[in-house]
């Protein structure tokens, strides 16, 4: 068989249906937009404080919603001192709720029950990071990480899945603030190329080539991979969620945990408990310094070695300046006296004559290490008269006795 039919000859149905299915499953990764991606919610600019229990009564529902808002900010701002501050609750001093009102952001409603003159909810309070930060004593400065890129993991039905589709745990991601938190986590929306290169098996994959440009297109230094197996007892029954905190191109395992929700509804609560909690070991992570960036994954050019007398001479070339004499050279004998006296001085290391005019002005190169201000002091200390020209000086001996060398 000859080199063109070889190259010309049907490729094997079996070879050909395997390419029409990788095919089709890059083609499938990117399109269907609408079933992939959740915008992560804007994390900077609020200090949030959730899980605020309230329980007000009062003649009609809108006022009782009214004294429920107004007390879950009263709590809030107590928790918030204290948790910045680290000290009891009941430490915390107490603010109008004039003031309140200005360095409220929104009231988040976690769970509510609205009666006719009753209002029970589980409420979540922001407050304006600016505002709140001077009352706080604080100035918004928190030692922060790398930018962290996130990709989560979600295991369901024994098959992880990170974005080529939409999943809870991507969502409690997307919904968690991360303002609080000193971690620099980079998230992602999960839609264009996202589903293709950050997918489970990149998640484990050691390459540090790939990884490094990853990082690089999306602005990140290091990797936060986030995990969650879910185990449901039966269709409507309690759910169970093992979760794992990795972290780096290895994989590393920084906490692991399980937590347990009641049914299917009550499964993004347990999501977002798990996220705060993964969130929480990052950070203690990083306060112990074991939270560090692999060095591989940082692209360093090699410096060159220099020799170090190239580096003596290169300062000492830095250091020396060339500077044009000119003087009056009457006859031989002035001629090499102002030489001699040149080279005599202090600091001069080379007297080259660039110019020779007997019965005339010479031209001297004088290479001197220093500025050419110090040669002109310098010089007139010598009793020269000096006077200075373009890229030099003019000389003419004193009125008093001759320099000498």
């Amino acid at each position: 068989m000859t080199v063109i039919d070889r190259i010309f000859r049907p490729l094997p149905l079996s070879i050909l249906c395997v390419a029409l299915f990788a095919a089709a499953l890059a083609f499938a990764q990117l399109e269907r937009a609408d079933e992939r991606g959740v915008p992560p919610i804007d994390g900077s600019g609020s200090f949030e404080v959730n899980g605020i229990k309230v329980d007000i009564a009062a003649r009609t529902a809108d006022q009782a919603r009214t004294g429920g808002w107004r007390e879950a900010q009263r709590k809030g701002w107590k928790m918030l001192w204290a948790r910045v501050n680290g000290k009891p609750i009941e430490n915390a001093p107490g603010l109008p709720d004039s003031t309140l009102d200005s360095i409220s952001g929104g009231i988040v409603v976690e769970r509510e029950q609205i009666g006719p003159n009753r209002y029970i909810a589980t409420l979540g309070v922001l407050f304006d990071r600016a505002r709140a930060g001077e009352l706080l004593g604080v100035k918004g400065a928190l030692r922060r990480s790398a930018p962290m890129l996130v990709i989560p993991v979600e295991w369901s039905g024994g098959t992880p899945i990170s974005f080529e589709r939409r999943t809870e745990w991507q969502k409690a991601w997307a919904r968690f603030r991360s303002s609080n938190s000193p971690i620099d986590y980079v998230r992602v929306s999960g839609t264009g190329a996202d589903p293709v290169l950050l997918n489970a098996a990149q998640s484990r994959r050691p390459g540090r080539g790939w990884w490094r440009m990853l990082l690089d297109q999306y602005g990140a230094a290091d990797i936060v991979v986030p995990e969650v197996a879910l185990f449901r007892q039966w269709p409507g029954g309690p759910v169970l969620g093992r979760f794992i905190a990795r972290h780096g191109p290895d994989g590393s395992v920084i906490d692991s945990f399980t937590l347990t929700a009641e049914n299917g509804d009550a499964l993004p609560a347990m999501l977002d408990r798990g996220v705060d909690r993964i969130d929480r070991a990052y950070s203690r992570a990083l306060q112990e310094g074991s939270f560090r960036a692999d060095k591989s994954l940082v692209i360093e050019a090699p410096v060159a070695e220099v020799p170090i007398d190239d580096v003596l001479a290169d300062i000492a070339a830095a250091a020396t300046s060339s500077i044009t004499i000119q003087a009056e050279t009457p006859d031989p004998a002035i001629l090499r006296s102002s030489e001699a006296a040149l080279r005599g001085m202090t600091g001069v290391t080379s007297v080259q004559t660039s110019s020779l005019a007997l019965g005339g002005t010479s031209v001297f190169r004088v290479a001197f290490s220093g500025p050419p201000a110090a040669f002109r002091e310098a010089l007139a200390a010598r009793g020269w008269q000096v006077e200075d020209i373009a890229g030099g000086f003019r000389i003419r001996r004193g009125s008093g006795s001759p320099a000498t060398p």
